[in-house]
């Protein structure tokens, strides 16, 4: 069992920075945020700073933002039939998915699953464009607008979409589009000021905030969704609920300081060159998918032919390595990855995600390069004695 440990799972939870954590101690002893007090007031303008900052790390208005309980209630919210405008519904007929998205849109939301299409992927995770363009095409459009939701960049690979292609083809569609921005926020330039997208969801732990907060990020509030949560009036009556102040307070300063850092997502995709250039080294006929595609800079998923993912990250674990044999909220489940099929390979054992960040060096790539040695020379004694 090595002695100290190099955390290489970022997409999975990005460690708690020192200002996030600074920024909830400060404000676990604050006042309920709705109370009218000076306590009150001074709570509000804790959680009205951090929709600032949320709403500066994608050039947003912070009137747009809405804090949720994470991404998989922002998105369960927006993905439903049931929208508003003002006081009138809106309609929304049919949900359209990309095959590779993340679960919590991938399973639909609060759409009836006749009401769902996937849109597959080619082989390295690009939603299918033209298939996109032919489903929306055929969309009678009688019963409400079309929806499209869809990832800014795979959880398990990377692979960052096309999203102003596919804002194009979802406007001229007349539909809506919503985009899963978790693994993009802060590690990627958005900006919601111009045809990104209509809805974005965000994650607080994914840079380096807390768990248990996320945000929905519209860009305009003239149409929202039906509230997924009912009760008071919070957040103008689109998430009811006393809001998590410490959680929300820790989101704003890890917005702040993901924005502040995007320059060093340079050094960070050296980091991920190095460690690709080790596998290929020590592994030749290893696998990396989505290598041609568009990737964000601190993401590599990548197969060892003949030992399968979970066992390889059982044995890297062994050997002080913390990574991800594809998502952390799929990767204790038996199966291939989805993302994996949905590009094609769908008899594959599975791979290894290494995903970084800012406080990534040489010691921890270093510890990555023994693990897999040590792995990789297992693999060599397995074939010796077949």
């Amino acid at each position: 069992m090595a002695a100290t440990r190099a955390y290489l799972d970022y997409n999975a939870s990005a460690p708690l920075i020192a200002e996030a954590r600074a920024a909830m101690v400060a404000a676990l002893d604050a006042a309920n945020p709705s109370s009218v007090h000076t306590e009150g007031r001074a709570a509000r303008r804790l959680i009205e700073d951090a929709r600032r900052d949320v709403a500066r790390l994608v050039n947003a208005r912070p009137e747009h933002v809405v804090f949720t309980s994470g991404a998989t209630e922002a998105a369960s919210t927006l993905l439903t039939p049931d929208w508003q405008m003002g006081r009138g519904a809106v309609g929304m007929s049919h949900l359209y998915v990309s095959e590779a998205d993340h679960p919590c849109v991938l399973g639909g939301g609060r759409f009836p699953a006749a009401q769902v299409t996937r849109i597959g992927v080619d082989e390295n995770g690009i939603a299918d464009l033209d298939a996109l363009t032919r489903a929306l095409a055929a969309d009678d459009k009688v019963d409400g607008l079309p929806l499209v939701a869809i990832h800014a960049a795979n959880n398990e690979t990377g692979v960052i979409q096309p999203v102003d292609r596919i804002a194009e083809i979802v406007k001229a569609a007349g539909g809506v589009l919503v985009i899963d921005a978790v693994q993009a926020a802060g590690r990627i330039s958005i900006d919601m000021s111009g045809p990104y997208a209509d809805y974005l969801i965000l994650s607080s732990h994914k840079i380096g905030g807390p768990k248990g907060v996320g945000a929905i990020v519209a860009q305009s509030d003239l149409m929202m969704p039906k509230p997924l949560i009912n009760g008071g009036g919070q957040e103008k009556g689109h998430r009811a609920g006393t809001e998590n102040l410490p959680g929300i307070a820790g989101f704003g300063a890890a917005a702040q300081a993901a924005l502040a850092g995007l320059d060093d997502m340079e050094a960070i995709m050296r980091h991920r060159d190095a460690i690709e250039a080790i596998v290929r080294e020590l592994v030749p006929d290893a696998e990396i998918f989505g290598a041609a595609a568009p990737r964000l800079a601190n993401t590599t998923f990548f197969a060892i032919p003949g030992i399968k993912a979970e066992t390889a990250q059982i044995a890297f674990d062994l050997a002080g390595v913390a990574l991800s044999a594809g998502s952390a909220c799929s990767s204790g489940k038996v199966g291939p990855s989805h993302v994996l099929k949905a590009m094609g390979h769908g008899d594959s054992l599975g791979a290894l995600r290494v995903s970084i960040g800012r406080a990534t060096g040489a010691a921890e790539i270093e510890a990555f390069r023994a693990a897999l040695a040590d792995t990789v020379a297992r693999r060599a004694d397995k074939e010796r004695a077949a």
